[in-house]
This record gives structure tokens, sequence and C-alpha cells, in this order.
């Protein structure tokens, strides 16, 4: 770019410093003299009036290299580059002090505070150091600056010291040498600074690596503005204005710029022949002193060329030709002046003395500006052969500057086209971007821009507005050309030479597009063109804007895009529908249906911002409006800010008090607030009726309670845009409201062997856990979070902190919810603490997590488990979403505890197969003793009391009290060894859980004896009394036996009505008694009656865990065995009679059994009688049932009673393990003949002899004959299966 303002001849030239360097200026407050430093080791003292060196200033033994005057001017100070300082009087400019060691390494900076009392010196040693100015000792220590200082100056109250390094700026306070702020000003080192007079603003200098002036709030000490760019190297010295309005700079790159110090705006140059260090302006501020490696100091007038082209920028030609000529007048032989004035001159056509001042310029010194100027001026009187001349001789001063040379043509090209030499300046602009292509564009494109915006309004003048229209839109199409490119002040010089308006060329030509596009009958385009332009420009623009409809009204047009806007938008054409609406608002003042059917289109294009404000703008026209409220509401709705959405009750109530019957139907479509508030928190209680006491939110760290846990769904986003929801529908979406609910409270549990240190709830309480020291049980809660929070999860829970183990009722809730929270949760992580992330396959399987009591719940209960290692790694890296569908990671826990994946993945609750959980339980253990049992309540599906301390007899004892009450399963009774304290029908331990029943076998005529057990309630504890339905047998004869057993215990054998003989090894000591020898007390040998030998299904069980709503809905627990169904080969159940299922039973019942022996206390009481080993008793081979007593036995626990006795026939059997010998007796009271057959493979067949049994083709026997006699049959175990029923 040119510079129209740059000089290069100074006023007056001051030299005497032996053609030395000149390293420092200053000008004292007299106004009448200045003070120099040189490398020549001196200081020169001059009157500026007359250039007269007024004193020889020595002292130095070393190059000068800076100096300052005090406010006063009363002192001088001096540095050079040894680091020493000497004190000058500002008078006489004798010397005050000797030669002062201020510093190890040359001296930078120095400057006096504006009291005078203290001087502060930067040098290269990294130190900045304050003197008294009395005394010259040093004030206090230094400040140590940790690198390089370049330039130090207090500010203009005094109470702050700017200090500039090579790192950053800092800012001390002097008194305190505290550092008040620090900052990175430039990239590079930061050269020089200066304060603006009212201390508001901080300038500073760069180096070659950021040539840049910037400029800084000294409140904030935040950039103000962009950097001012205009030197191309290293800035050696600000100065500022006296008046504070302009700025000075010398740079390495030869130059002095003057810069505006309110926009940064470079309004001058002044050129050195080489490199100028220092600057300063005089104290009336009309002129400039500069100086450096020209061994000069150099004074540049500013006044008259500044102020004029300010002038002439503004507009304001009067003014500047004023001044112009003022300065002419003063200095006749000032060449730049009469250039300046040329211009001018052709700015107002006046082209004769713009020619005469052109020729005046140039004959007293030939220029650049000289022969710019009468180039100018011979193409504006048509002279283009001359003008041509002109320009390139013009080109001779450019010094080849490429860049000079680059405007110089566009200027050229400029004139020629103001001449209407079009096609030639065309020409010329086309070959000058060609031949250039490394040059500036922008410049290039400018021209272009203005020069066919020129022509674009000349066609649409003849009329032709499809030309036009191209023009202009080629004009904006300029790459480098926009409304926010700052053209107008980066080529001011075009402003000066031809008084372009480049700020308004962007606008301009969007407004004569328009223009061009209505007259040309493209309403389409032009409201796209006209949208384009109030997009781009700001509001105060927007005013200035004029109706650009060109013969057709604003009303005829704002109807034409209304039209056409309301089809845009019944056909979700919302961004033509969005355009047209808004050039229908800017042409006239609009309805609210308007800006509604504008808002609705800014909806569809989901503009929630923009959509608000024309919903806004519709209750503002019509604040009855209820359409207005609506899209107020489905905006602020879609920018998610639930909490400005207006009261939903107002727009209701504007709906009812509506005269249109169908705006009062439209409240009937909606839900009121309340009613969705109630919804929601009903859904989120039932939610949490499954979910722990206590949560941690992941996301902020913190233990909730229930309260806070709601209070945070309530402050959420999913709340607030579900109440919105719901309320915009006539029903409440309950579907829709649950889902929600259940994704917001979706918990993660975790199942983990609990380690020597873990957090507890005092821990963590009122605490974010991610803030706290990660050791411990810490680190494991904030692994845990973590890994939940990075799966999705909001809450977490973890047994050792989230339970407050001080309350026991929150414990109790605690242990008897516990399987249900862990059924719930959406995850379970299992964190195995001895299992280190380099561990093979089976390391699970040996993990001590798979021995601990509380884990067995925490791996039965959750539908969603995941394993991770020692190091929070997934095991075995398995990445699938639920660990219990991994066939590798089940089959070791199938080997682990012995359970089929199957169950362990579908477990249900509750007292099915009770046998097989505790079997699965026995080998776990608890650290508490009391937790044997408590950790199997959810099990079992029982709730009970917790009482700590009540000792492990006691706890088991209620919880098999509680299955047997529940179950009617009297498998607990089945145990040796010592008897519990809480009951002795109970052990003392867990009792072992001996193999199921043999596998049924069937005798038949035993339908009375059935339905008589049929009847027998089920066992149950009342006050610690156990009443137990059971078959007796009275005991007739206890003899004690001599044995090779311990001492402890004593053989005795035992006979009993209607039993084979047994012996028994007990401790306690039986009376003997036999038929000879009676006694009065009773002892019965009993067998407890178990309603699962009756083969009936138990329906009550399995309702058991569905009355839960969120069950499982397959609670079969495969290969169980207590599964008594039945079913034909191929899978299909069979219906069975009631005297199948009596065979059934008597064929258990002929089996042997473990019996009890009881022996009466007093009336109705009965005691058991412990043994060591199993009591098994066998029935005898007899056809009479009547030594068997069906009954009831209840007693406390050192008694048991018989309340009743049922007599009746019945058919008995026996067998062995091998085979069974059937002694089948019939009673046909009523003559009727009985069929027993079997189905199989093959069907039955009929003989003389009987009916004959077949397996596989194989004939086994006839059962009954024709006579119905009894018949005797041997038949292997094996064939005698569930496959018989009775038909007659």
């Amino acid at each position: 770019m040119l510079e129209l303002s740059q000089i290069a001849t100074p006023l007056r030239e001051f030299k005497g410093h032996k053609e030395c360097m000149m390293a420092a200026v200053a000008v004292l407050p007299d106004k009448r003299r200045m003070v120099t430093g040189s490398c020549d080791k001196t200081l020169r003292l001059w009157d500026l009036k007359t250039g007269v060196v007024l004193k020889n200033m020595e002292g130095h033994r070393s190059d000068v290299q800076v100096l300052t005057v005090s406010g006063d001017g009363q002192l001088i100070a001096s540095g050079d580059l040894k680091g020493d300082v000497i004190i000058w009087h500002g008078e006489t400019g004798n010397s005050l002090t000797e030669p002062i060691k201020a510093h190890s390494s040359w001296i930078n900076s120095m400057d006096f505070s504006p009291d005078r009392t203290v001087l502060a010196t930067g040098s290269c040693d990294g130190l900045t150091k304050l003197w008294n100015t009395k005394t010259w000792e040093q004030q206090g220590n230094p400040v140590k600056c940790g690198s390089d200082v370049k330039c130090v100056r207090y500010s203009p109250s005094g109470q702050l010291l700017a200090i500039a390094t090579k790192d950053n700026i800092q800012i001390y306070n002097p008194g305190t040498r505290e550092c008040v702020a620090s900052f990175k000003a430039h990239n590079g080192s930061n050269m020089s600074l200066t304060w603006t007079p009212d201390g508001t603003r901080l300038v500073t200098g760069g180096s070659a690596l950021d040539p840049t002036i910037r400029k800084w709030d000294t409140t904030t000490w935040e950039q103000v503005g962009d950097p001012w760019i205009g030197h191309s190297s290293q800035i050696n010295a600000i100065a500022i204005h006296p008046a504070g309005i302009l700025i000075a700079s010398a740079s390495d790159d030869n130059h002095v710029c003057l810069w505006r110090l309110s926009d940064g705006q470079n309004i001058a140059t002044f050129k050195h022949s080489s490199t100028p260090l220092c600057v300063t302006f005089s104290v009336n501020g009309k002129h400039i002193l500069s100086g450096g490696q020209d061994n000069m100091i150099s004074e540049w007038a500013i006044l008259a060329i500044t102020t004029a082209r300010v002038a002439c920028i503004d507009g304001d030609l009067s003014t500047a030709e004023g001044l112009l000529t003022q300065d002419i007048n003063t200095n006749v032989n000032n060449h730049a002046s009469y250039a300046h004035r040329s211009f001018l001159m052709a700015r107002q056509y006046n082209w004769d003395r713009a020619l005469q001042d052109a020729i005046k310029s140039i004959s007293i010194r030939p220029s650049l500006t000289g022969y710019i100027s009468k180039g100018i001026a011979l193409c504006g009187k048509d002279r283009i052969a001359d003008g041509r001349a002109a320009f390139d001789v013009a080109s001779m001063y450019t010094d080849q500057d490429p860049k000079i040379l680059h405007f110089l043509l566009l200027i050229k090209a400029i004139a020629l086209f103001n001449a209407d030499q079009h096609d030639e300046a065309n020409l010329l602009l086309k070959e000058l971007a060609a031949g250039c292509p490394n040059a500036d564009a922008l410049p290039c494109d400018v021209v272009q821009a203005y020069l066919r915006l020129q022509l674009g309004i000349k066609v649409l003048d003849d009329a032709r507005y499809e030309e036009a229209a191209d023009h202009f839109t080629a004009v904006l199409n300029f790459s480098a050309f926009s409304s926010s490119s700052s053209i107008h002040a980066m080529y001011e010089d075009l402003v000066v030479l031809f008084g372009w308006d480049l700020e308004s060329l962007w606008l301009t030509a969007n407004q004569k597009r328009c223009n061009a596009l209505v007259r040309a009958d493209r309403l389409q385009d032009a409201v796209k063109s006209y949208q384009y332009m109030t997009d781009n420009i700001d509001e105060t623009t927007k005013v200035s804007c004029v109706e650009w409809s060109n013969g057709k009204s604003s009303q005829e047009c704002s109807a034409i895009f209304l039209t056409k806007g309301d089809t845009a938008l019944a056909v979700n054409d919302f961004d033509s529908a969005i355009h047209l609406y808004s050039a229908a608002i800017d042409l006239t003042s609009p309805s609210d249906a308007v800006f509604a059917n504008r808002s609705m289109a800014k909806l569809g294009k989901k503009l929630w911002e923009d959509a608000l404000l024309d919903a806004q703008k519709v209750t503002e026209l019509n604040p009855s409006s209820n359409v207005g409220y609506r899209l107020i509401r489905l905006a602020l709705r879609g920018a998610q800010r639930y909490d400005e959405a207006i009261p939903f009750e107002i727009m209701l109530s504007k709906w009812d008090d509506s005269p249109e019957a169908q705006i009062r139907y439209m409240h009937q479509q909606y839900v009121c607030p309340s009613e969705a508030e109630d919804a929601i928190q009903k859904a989120v209680w039932m939610e949490l009726e499954y979910a722990p006491l206590r949560l941690l939110n992941t996301s902020t760290g913190l233990l909730c309670d229930r309260a806070a846990q709601i209070n945070a769904f309530k402050m959420s986003a999913e709340y607030k845009e579900l109440l919105s929801c719901t309320t915009e529908h006539s029903g409440l979406q309950l579907d829709r409201i649950k889902e929600v609910v259940a994704i917001y409270f979706r918990c993660v549990m975790l199942s983990h062997r609990w380690e020597e240190k873990e957090a507890l709830l005092h821990d963590i309480q009122d605490k974010d856990v991610r803030e706290l020291k990660g050791v411990g049980g810490i680190a494991k809660v904030q692994s845990f979070c973590k890994v939940a929070r990075d799966a999705g999860y909001l809450w977490a829970w973890m047994d050792t902190c989230c339970i407050d183990k001080k309350s026991n009722t929150e414990v109790q809730e605690s242990i008897n919810s516990m399987f249900v929270w862990y059924h719930h949760s959406a995850l379970t992580i299992v964190y195995l603490c001895d299992v280190p992330s380099s561990s093979p396959p089976g390391a699970l399987a040996r993990s001590v997590w798979n021995k601990r009591g509380w884990t067995f719940q925490e791996l039965l209960a959750p539908k969603v488990v995941i394993f991770y290692r020692k190091d929070w790694s997934l095991y075995l890296d398995d990445r699938s979403p639920n660990h219990k569908e991994s066939p590798a990671i089940m089959k070791e826990l199938e080997d682990a505890t012995g359970i089929d994946a199957r169950a362990l993945m579908t477990f249900c609750p509750g007292m099915s197969g009770a046998r097989e959980k505790l079997q699965w339980a026995s080998k776990r253990v608890t650290t508490v003793q009391e937790d044997v049992a408590y950790s199997l309540f959810g099990i079992f599906g029982i709730t009970l009391p917790v009482i700590y301390g009540e000792k492990k007899q006691n706890a088991l004892g209620r919880l098999m009290q509680e299955i047997v009450a529940r179950s009617g399963d009297i498998f607990v009774l089945d145990w040796i060894g010592e008897p519990s304290e809480f009951n002795s029908c109970l052990p003392a331990i867990s009792p072992p859980t001996p193999p199921p029943p043999h596998a049924p076998f069937h005798p038949y005529l035993a339908l009375k004896f059935y339905v008589e057990l049929e009847q027998l309630r089920a066992p149950r504890f009342a006050n610690c009394r156990l009443h137990l339905p059971c078959i007796s047998y009275r005991v007739t004869e206890v003899r004690r036996m001599h044995s090779q057993t311990q001492e402890a215990l004593i053989m005795y054998k035992i006979k009993a009505d209607g039993l084979h003989d047994l012996l028994i090894i007990t401790k306690e000591t039986l009376v003997q008694f036999w038929w000879a020898k009676p006694i009065q007390q009773t002892f019965l040998l009993v067998r407890p009656w178990d309603r699962y030998l009756l083969g009936v299904p138990d329906f009550a069980e399995q309702l058991d865990f569905a009355d839960d709503p969120k069950s499982i809905e397959d609670c079969t627990e495969p290969g169980s065995l207590m599964d008594h169904s039945d079913k034909l080969p191929g899978g299909l159940p069979v219906e069975e009679e009631p005297g199948s299922r009596a065979l059934r039973l008597m064929v258990r019942l002929g089996q042997p059994f473990d019996a009890f022996l009881l022996a009466q206390q007093r009336v109705g009481e009965y005691k058991r009688i412990a043994s060591d080993y199993n009591i098994i008793a066998q029935v005898k081979d007899i056809v009479s049932i009547d030594n068997m007593d069906i009954g009831t036995a209840s007693g406390a626990i050192a008694s048991l009673c018989v309340h009743s006795t049922l007599h009746g026939s019945f058919l008995s059997t026996m067998a062995t393990s091998a085979s069974l010998h059937d002694h089948v007796g019939l009673q046909n009271d009523k003559k009727k003949f009985w069929r027993y057959e079997r189905f199989t493979a093959n069907t039955s067949a009929s003989t003389e002899d009987g009916i004959y049994l077949l397996d596989a083709g194989t004939t086994i026997g006839p059962i009954i004959d024709d006579e119905c006699k009894f018949v005797h049959v041997s038949l292997p175990m094996t064939y005698l299966t569930s496959d018989f029923f009775w038909s007659s």
C-alpha cells in the first residue's frame, strides 16, 4: 500500500555527536531545550529554537544508552552500557553525581516518578532498581524480573510501575514491591511501553517476531481492540502525544509511524535513512523528534498534514484546504503540502488548480506524490496521454518497491476509469491481477469492486435491470469484500485521492442489487438478497436502510411476501417462509399474525431462540393472544429453558376467556400441570420402592438420601422436559413417564468382599467423594463411581458407606430389602479384589468372593452382572454387556458354586427348592455369625427381624422355623449331631442337605389313606413350639446294647409296631422297657409328614415371587430336585386321577425313611432324642395298617405331643435298593374291577392270567388276576416310574 502521508524530509536535523549513533532524546518542560545521548559517551543540551548545542555533558565511560528528564525539568538522568548512572542538573547541565554503579550490565531504560522522589532503572541483568533522588542510595531490594528489562515507566499517578521484559509485561506497586499483574503482551520480546496521560491505557511495542503495537485496559489488563499493524520490524521506542491523542513509534524498518490513539489508525509515516532508536514529541505536540543510527535527531512537522488528512477523510474539504494553504504560506517550499492540496482540488473537480499545485510540488522537489497528483489532474482534464506519462514518471520514485508500484498502477487504473477509459482501466486491472500473483489481492479486489459498482449504477439508471443486478452481484462476490471488511480504514489513501465511500460500499451494493431485482420482478431473489443484507448488518445500519421497492409500495411488496410466505409454511418450506416473512416485516409494520407465522416457521427449523423472540413479539402486540403464549412455551421447551417457561395456567386461562369455542375446546387437549406432577411423583415413588434408601450421585460425588434423590430429579432437565411434554397432551402418557423415571433412577449396585479398610457412611457424608484423598476404601468408592458414571449411570450403591449402621431401623430394612435392590438394579458390578489384571481364566472360580455369605444373593439376584478385576479392568477382558450371558464366565461360576448356569441366570426367591438353596449356601461363610442366616432372607423371600447379638443358633432357628412354616417342607429336620438351643427338632448348625427321596414308586388301593393325609395341615411353629403332622409308630421295647462306641455314646435296640427292629446311638440315657417290664412313659418313632409326598403341585409357591410387579417372568428353576411335574414321553403333561397319586404315595411310604425318636415329657408334650447317626426305619411286611397312626405333633424345645390319631385300612409295601417286592392288597368292597396299566412306547396287552406290563417289548408279569386276589410281583425299581395311572 502506498503511504501518501509518508514524509521523507524532516524540517530540521540536529547533528553534533561526532558522527555517532543517537540513542536517546528528551525535551525539557521549558519547551526551549532538548537533551540527547550518544554512543560517543556524551550528552548534549540543545536550544530547540536555534539548533545550537548549549552544553556538552561528559562523564560516562561507555556509550550512553538511555536518558530521562524529571517532570519539573530540574534533573536529568543517563545510563550507559557498563551499568553506570549519572545525574545532571536540568538547568545548567552540570553533573550532580559521580558515575553510580547501578547495574552489572547495560541499562536499557530509566524513568523518574511523577513526584521526582524516585528514579527507576532497568537493565539486561534482569533487575529493576529504585533510587532515592536525595541520597542517590538504592531504595529497598531490587525487583527481580526474571529476564532482560527492556523498558520501565511510572504511571501518571505514580502508584504503578510498568516493566517490559523479554518474556512479559509486569505491573508493580513500587511502594510495596507487590506484582499486581503479569501478562504476555507480545510474541517474542516486549521492547517498549508508555502510559496514556489519564492512566487508563498502557501501550506496548513488540520485537521483530511481533512488530505490533497493542493497547491494554489498566483495570482488567485485557487487550483493547486489535493490534496496530504497520511496522515490519522491531519497535525500539514509543512516545505519546502530550494531549494523549497520538502515538509515535520508532522501528528497525527505518520508519517512525504516527498513530491515532483512538482507533490505532496509521495517519503518517516519517522515513529515516537508517534505524531510528528513539522518539519523542515536542512539548506543544506540533513536532516529532527522532534519531538513531543516522547519527542525528530529525524534527518532523505533524500538525498541518495530519490534521488536513483527517479533515479530508471526514469530507470536510474546506477545512483541509485551509490547513494545507496555511502550511504552504508558512513554508513556501513544502512540496508535500502542494501535492496534497492538488488531491483536494481534484476531488472538487477543480482540475486547473489541481494541475497547478501538482506542477508546483514537482518544481520544488520531484516526488512520488507530486507526479501522482499531476497524473490524476491530467486525466481529469481529459489529457489521457499526458496523464499516462505522469504516472510512468511517478514509478521512478517508488524505490522499485513492488507494493508501491502495485498501488501506483491501481491509482492509474482509477484515474483512467474516471476519465471514461473503462476498457483500458479494466484491462490494466486484469493484467495487474495476472502479472502480480504474489501481490496482496485485496487492493485489486477493492478497486475492481468499486468500479463495478459504478458500472452497475450507470446501467441501472439506463433501466437495464438484469445487467445492473449482475454487476451488483459481482461486487458482492469478491472474496475479500464483505460487510465486516475494514477496507475504509485500510485504504484511506483511496478516500483521500478520490473521495470514495468505502465504508458503505458493501451496503450500497446490496441495496442497489435489491432495487434492481425488484425492478426486474425477481421477488424471490430480492427477498434472499435483502435477507442476506439484513443478516450481515447491525441494527444501526438497518435503520439507515431506505426503501428499495421502486414503484411498488411497501404494502404491496409486503402483501406479496406474506402470500408466498403462507404458501411456503403450508408445505413446510420453512427456509423460504422465514425469508419471505422477514422481508414483509422489514418493509411494513406487520400484525401479530405475521410474527406468529414466522415463529412457527422458525420452530420448524428448530431455531428456538429466534422463534421465542417472534412469539414474545406476538404477545407484545396482542396480549390476549393464546397463540403467542403457546408459541413461547414451545420455543422455551425446545431450547430446554424449562425454568423460564411461562406458567401454564396463563395459557389455559387465555383459552378459557377466548370468545371462540374452538379455542376454548383446546383447553381440553391439555393436562393440568398439577395433574402431571402428581403422575410423575407417583411414578417416582413406585420406582424408588425397589431402590436403596441412600445412593451415590456419580455426577456430583455426593451421597443422597431419598429426599435428595427426588430433589435432584426435579432439578434435572429430564424432569422439566417430561413435565413440559406431559402437559402438552390430552393423556398423561403414563408409559412415557415410567420410562423416563426408570431411566433416570437406574442404579448400579456393587458386590464385593469387604477388605481391611472400607469407607463408611461418616467418611463420605456431606462430602464430594471425587475430591477426597484416594486411599483405602475411598479409592474403591471413587473407582466404582467412575465406572458407573462412564457406563452412563447417575446413581450407585455400595453397602459399606450407603447404610447408616447406627440406625437399627435402617439396618433392618436394608437387610430385608437387599435381595430386591440387587434384583431391580440396572447393573451389578462385582469387584474381585483378589484377582489381578494378569490372572488367567479360572481366577474367578478361585476368588474369595465365591465363598462369602452375602455375595451369594448378590450373584443370584441381579439380572445383569459385570465382573471387574483388582485394577477395575474387565474380567477376561470380556466386554459383553452382561457376564451372566458369557459362556466362559458362567462355566467358572458353575464349577465354583455347583449351581447350574441356567439356575444362576433365572433364579427366583421363595420356598421352592429350599433343600437345594440351603445346599448351595452351606459352604459360604460370614464374618458376623448371625449373617449366616440373615444373608439367606432374600434367597427364601422372607422378612424377619434382624437381631444382632442373638447368636447363630437362634438366627438359624428362626430362619428354618420360617421355612418349615411357609413351605411345609420338613427336610430341615433331617440331621444328626447336636440339637439347637432354639428347638430340639433343629440342628445346632446349618443342617446338611441329604439327597432327595428316591424316585417314586406307586402302589394302589390307598385312596382313603391318601385323603386322610391330604387333610393334614402344614408344619408350623407357634411360641417356639413345633406343630408337626406325622405318621407315628409306638415304641414297644428299648434295650441297652453293649458296643464298641465311644464311652459318651450309648447304643439301644428299639422295637416299634409296624417297623423292623433298629439300633440307635445317642448321648442320652433312656429308660429301658419291654413287654415284661412296662413303663408309663410313651416313646414314639415318627415319620414327619412332608406334603410333597402327595405329589400335588404347590400353586401358592408359584405366586410367591409374582407379587412383585417387576419379578422375573419365568421363575422356573431348571434341574431343580424338587420338580415333581408329571409328563408323558415327549414332554406332554399328564392329567392325573387321584388313584395314581395315591399309588405313588404308598410307594414312598414303603421306602426306608429318617425317623425321629420322641420321648413323652408331660401330658401331650414330647422331646426329640438326639442321635449321632440317622435313625433309618422301615415298615414290616404286613397287610394291615392298624399300627400306622396319622396325626399332628406339637411341642416346645423340650417336648412334642400328638394331637390326634387316625386308623384305617392301608396298603403297606417295603423295598430294597435293588428290587422291590410288592404285597399288593385289594379291598374290593364294591366288587369293582380295577386295572393297573403303564404307558410306554408299546401298548399294554391282556392275557388269560391278567394284565401284563410291557416295557420296550418285555413282559414283566401279571399284577392282578381276574379274581382280584393278592399277587406277589418282583420288579426292578427302575421300571416303576411315574408313568402309571388308574383306570376302571
